[in-house]
């Protein structure tokens, strides 16, 4: 596994060129088939990093002149063993996921699969997709199995869906973080908690209104209305306004417990929940007055 870039701070994600940073797939293995051998690289998750190969030669000019991603401390993501990865939610139909897989897998090397709401795996075609590209169904038993048993990078959001319907006028003001869960998880894996603070998707998909989703939708939580929408019309569904992304990473956070527990404290659970959204927020906000400009840093 190649080391970790030196200097991850103003513009490391955008030094390299587009495809000395790419990832090559490694060579799928053969499985016998009744028809004889085929190339397979899907993984037991669903992930083939073929698929997440072209997906990121398609993203990353995206990511490196639109959104012009920039890293402070991406040394601090470890590149060996399992970690969870903990980042705030922004914007309506928030980019951060899609930011922070590409910027780890150029730059580190290393996979990260992406906990998500199983809405998306029970969608026909996205499902597939959203499987292929990383996406792992929220649930305890599956982070566990990513953290402890494969050792793998796994990034989550704690705020989930309260955060991407906030106002614009309640952006960068972190949610609560539920019961703590991620925390009991890394916990029991025996995995740090690495976070990770952005700053660039409130306003780059800043929320109008939402509206109640209707029959095949009624799983979503709302249908966001985005200033995107008003102005890039139907491509406004997914096209992000040109804001900066820059993201922070935190040092990691380990747990002095026994892994493996099948219980833990429920008041220590939520108290190392809540000291990592404080310093989350901290660290925004202290970004945030360094920003001297939306679009530009």
């Amino acid at each position: 596994m190649p080391s970790t870039p030196q200097g991850t701070s103003q513009g490391t994600s955008q030094g390299a060129s587009p495809s000395a940073a790419l990832v090559r797939a490694p060579l799928p293995e053969r499985v016998a088939t009744e028809r004889g051998a085929r190339r397979s690289d899907v993984d037991g998750w669903g992930r083939s990093e073929a698929a997440r190969a072209f997906a990121r030669g398609l993203y990353d000019p995206f990511y490196r002149h639109w959104l012009r991603v920039e890293w402070d401390g991406l040394e601090r993501v470890p590149t060996t063993g399992g970690a969870l990865l903990v980042a705030n939610h922004s914007g309506a139909v928030p980019s951060d996921a899609l930011v922070i897989m590409h910027g780890i897998e150029t730059q580190l090397r290393r996979a990260v699969y992406g906990m998500a709401d199983d809405f998306f795996r029970a969608v026909p075609v996205v499902g597939t997709l959203w499987s292929r590209l990383g996406g792992v169904v929220a649930h305890p038993d599956n982070a566990y199995r990513l953290l402890h048993d494969e050792q793998q990078l796994a990034v989550a959001f704690p705020e989930g869906t309260k955060a991407t319907g906030k106002r614009y006028a309640e952006r960068y003001r972190l949610r609560r973080f539920g019961r703590g869960g991620f925390v009991e998880i890394a916990m029991r894996a025996g995995v740090p908690v690495v976070p990770i603070a952005v700053i660039g998707g409130e306003e780059a998909m800043p929320l109008v209104t939402k509206l109640p989703a209707p029959g095949p939708l009624a799983r979503l939580p709302y249908i966001p209305i985005t200033a995107n929408m008003l102005v890039f019309g139907p491509l406004g569904i997914v096209l992000p306004f040109p804001a900066k992304f820059q993201l922070r990473v935190l040092e990691p956070v380990h747990f002095d417990v026994d892994p493996g527990q099948e219980r833990y404290s429920k008041s220590r659970v939520m108290e190392e929940a809540e000291a990592i959204r404080a310093s989350m927020q901290a660290t925004i906000y202290d970004m945030l007055r360094d920003r001297r400009s939306v679009w530009f840093g």
